[in-house]
């Protein structure tokens, strides 16, 4: 009889231990994901901005050594990531529905030479872009400078939107996961109230009672933080193959940190949940552990 019940317990125990171990590793993957959103979300926004088009159009009368040193300068420039040459014979080949068929209907080809530009990142804001826009027509070769305005203002704004929502949901994932974890040590310790307290009656100290139960949530928060780890980098792995223009593991130092807060936070809480919720348990009455 004694033996059956020995099992029970020992059963109850790890069962105890594998749903606290489950709950610190599923909070933690879902708080250490929301980190690498966040640390890649100026990649993202950046992305999105830089395939904002931008086209300078030449006047006529330019020459080809003009639009050669304009296209050197472009290339020198700090606020543009990538520039392309286009003819305006490849214009009318790449827009045949709006050009037509200029060489039977029309004298010469309408469209002008020019250079489809994309300007880094952190350059595309209403601001910065009109700057660049009144300083590129300042050049006397120059006759257009066409960009999607509007564009770049819903752009703007729906960035600051999502980056201040990613804030408040941070913040209460926080809070979450940390009351999360806390409920999960507290009910692991309750079934070991009346060995905390007869230990408590024989003489021992408060501190000798709490170590081995906080070595033990260390350890639970070790494995914990260590599975949640696993399936972040796995996720990293698929995210950088599935996406590939984030370069996630080329600026490996973000994904660390992130990584290494994970751990972090899975020790630290268990280690003061564990604490608190012992020390609950040593300040109760006999009669309430009932």
């Amino acid at each position: 009889m004694s033996i059956s019940f020995e099992k029970f317990q020992k059963r109850r125990l790890i069962s105890s231990y594998f749903s606290v171990i489950l709950c610190i590793f599923i909070v933690l993957t879902l708080l250490g994901a929301l980190g690498l959103f966040v640390i890649n979300t100026e990649k993202i926004s950046s992305h999105v901005k830089e395939n904002i088009p931008m086209t300078i159009y030449f006047k006529r009368e330019a020459t080809d050594s003009t639009k050669q040193a304009f296209g050197v300068m472009l290339m020198n420039s700090k606020y543009i990531k990538d520039s392309k040459y286009v003819s305006k014979e490849d214009a009318a080949k790449n827009n045949p529905d709006i050009v037509g068929d200029y060489e039977t209907l029309l004298d010469n080809n309408p469209l002008l030479d020019s250079y489809d530009v994309r300007l880094k990142g952190n350059y595309v804001q209403p601001k910065e872009i009109k700057e660049i826009e009144v300083e590129l027509r300042s050049n006397p070769d120059v006759g257009d400078v066409s960009y999607d305005n509007t564009l770049v203002e819903i752009a703007n704004e729906n960035i600051k939107k999502i980056s201040f929502w990613i804030l408040i949901i941070s913040g209460v994932l926080v809070v979450i996961s940390m009351l999360l974890i806390n409920s999960s040590l507290r009910l692991s310790i309750y079934s070991h109230r009346f060995t905390i307290k007869t230990m408590q009656m024989v003489g021992a100290t408060k501190s000798f009672i709490r170590k081995p139960f906080i070595w033990r949530g260390i350890k639970l928060g070790l494995i914990g933080s260590l599975l949640a780890i696993a399936a972040l980098i796995w996720l990293v792995y698929y995210l950088d193959g599935a996406f590939p223009v984030l370069n996630i593991w080329e600026d490996w130092v973000p994904t660390a940190i992130v990584l290494s807060g994970v751990l972090a936070f899975g020790i630290i809480i268990s280690t003061i949940s564990t604490f608190f919720a012992t020390q609950r348990f040593l300040n109760l009455r006999t009669d309430d552990l009932y």
